[in-house]
């Protein structure tokens, strides 16, 4: 072989494992949530005196994600806003400690108004029954054109069309932009997930993301069996993001916040990858009924001692 060509096989050869190099780097970058781009800015975290009482942003032009201050409750929960062409769905209204539909109304109007239309019908619905994430409900109810869903599972499986609870699927169309919607009891009896097939995002409430995964130690079955329900139909979707209600972690991979802390310092991000439903559903699995506290990157399993759950149906009132 001359030089010349020893030297392009060389030069070929060297490209080659470059590009082996910086393909395997990015695959790396990919599965590691350390290295992705933060998808939004800080959020309020109690930190500061002058934080609002709640903040606002867009993932995109038709979402938004609202973050109740941790100086009006210890929970500072996340509420989203999903726009459809047809209808505006709020999830979840907080917990309590202030007026969550002023802010749910600037938002409404100013969707309306950047797009050129009249105000939209409102749906608000929830991740679950816990006090934390309905009580701004009564702020909703004598508001026109709006209907609020129960916090019975009946009244979330009446509304949503949902047959077969917790077994069936079920998609609902704002207009334009269908949701899934995952019935996942156990962390608590009405919850569910909603899988958004245009942003493919996966709205977990409190059964996935970074906090405390608190499942009652009589329900761990169920909890489970509702992870699964989810991992099966979200396997092949190429789920964007998973968000949750709450951030109870650190930025240091699997440290918690004190529980009840007034303030969040080095706060995890919202936002979390699909990765972690598998490593929750093998890490299920591998404790059976017999759950016990584990703390992973992105979230801590935190079982509860039993307790009695909520019936399917409200209570019937007496005649």
């Amino acid at each position: 072989m001359n030089i010349v060509m020893l030297g392009v096989v060389r030069s070929v050869t060297l490209i080659l494992i470059l590009t082996i190099l910086l393909l395997a780097r990015s695959a790396t970058d990919a599965a590691d949530p350390a290295t992705h781009s933060v998808l939004f800015k800080p959020w309020i975290n109690g930190v500061s005196a002058a934080e609002p009482q709640m903040q606002v942003q867009r993932y995109d032009d038709d979402t938004y994600v609202i973050r109740q201050s941790i100086r009006t409750n210890f929970e500072g929960p996340f509420l989203y806003v999903l726009f459809g062409s047809e209808r505006v769905l709020l999830i979840d209204t907080g917990a309590g400690g202030l007026k969550v539909r002023p802010t749910i109304d600037r938002v409404i109007a100013e969707w309306a108004a950047r797009h050129h239309r009249p105000s939209l019908p409102l749906v608000v619905s929830h991740s679950h029954s816990h006090g934390d994430h309905h009580q701004g409900d009564a702020e909703f109810q004598d508001r026109p054109d709006t209907t609020v869903v129960g916090l019975y599972p009946k009244d979330v499986a009446d509304f949503f069309k949902i047959v077969d609870w917790p077994n069936q699927i079920v998609p609902y169309d704002l207009g334009g932009r269908v949701l899934d919607i995952i019935p996942t009891p156990g962390h608590q009896s009405a919850h569910i997930m909603m899988f958004d097939r245009k942003t493919r995002l996966l709205f977990s409430g409190d059964s996935l993301g970074p906090y405390r995964l608190y499942v009652p130690m009589n329900e761990a079955k169920t909890y489970r069996d509702s992870i699964d329900r989810v991992a099966a139909f979200a396997k092949d979707l190429h789920v964007s993001w998973i968000l949750g209600a709450h951030i109870e972690m650190t930025t240091k991979p699997g440290e918690l916040i004190a529980d009840e802390a007034p303030s969040h310092p080095s706060e995890h991000v919202l936002e979390i990858p699909y990765s972690n439903l598998p490593e929750l559903q093998t890490a299920l699995h591998a404790m059976g009924d017999n759950l016990v506290q584990q703390a992973h990157r992105d979230f801590a399993i935190f079982p509860k001692p039993a307790r009695e759950q909520q019936p399917f149906a409200p209570p019937t009132p007496p005649q």
